[in-house]
């Protein structure tokens, strides 16, 4: 390798090392671990990843280091989702996994400090609605009915549970329209509780 060739591939090295800290610095970052603990092989990332697998082979334990990440139990943003904060999360218990296929995640860009949703009874923004602002880890004491059809997201991000105080399936709502559950990422209407991801 020719003198030039190599400091261009040093340069190219410590360009690459800089950029990652940046990311660091700017608080989105996070680390997969194949073992619980913070154990074996590892990846770390900054931006939003499809496939995983090519990575990792399973997930037991994640590091956030900054920012809020939504993960998926499959690749292609599909499956089981798992909001997470910045943290440590040892186990994949800790962020309610129910086991340790982890196969794509992206950031959370809707992290704000306003929030606001209206929900309706029926697909296509039809029926019964209720304007939301707050956390609510009963939902049905607001909402006759456990069934959520369609919303909008005006600010924010937030995370419909599967059942009350935050248990059971997640799903990640960001600012946007959702004509139908579905389009959430939810196999059925029915909303347990409802929470704000928050600084």
């Amino acid at each position: 390798m020719s003198c030039g060739a190599l400091v261009f591939v040093s340069t190219l090295y410590w360009i690459q090392r800089l950029w990652a800290s940046l990311f660091r610095e700017t608080g989105v970052t996070i680390i997969f671990y194949e073992d619980r603990n913070f154990q074996g092989r590892y990846h770390e990332s900054s931006n939003d990843f499809s496939d995983l697998h090519t990575y990792v082979s399973r997930c037991n334990s994640i590091k956030v280091l900054g920012g809020f990440w939504v993960v998926y139990e499959k690749p292609n943003y599909m499956g089981h989702q798992y909001v997470l904060s910045p943290g440590e999360y040892p186990d994949y218990q800790y962020w309610l996994g129910i086991n340790d296929a982890v196969r794509s995640c992206r950031v959370v860009r809707h992290v704000g400090n306003m929030w606001q949703m209206k929900i309706w009874e029926k697909p296509n923004f039809e029926g019964e609605s209720v304007e939301l602002s707050d956390n609510m880890p009963t939902f049905h004491e607001r909402w006759q009915s456990h069934d959520v059809q369609s919303c909008k997201v005006f600010e924010g991000a937030w995370i419909f549970y599967e059942h009350p105080n935050y248990r059971g399936r997640q799903y990640l709502l960001e600012k946007g329209e959702y004509r139908r559950y579905s389009e959430w990422g939810g196999r059925q209407p029915s909303v347990g509780s409802v929470r704000r991801v928050k600084n």
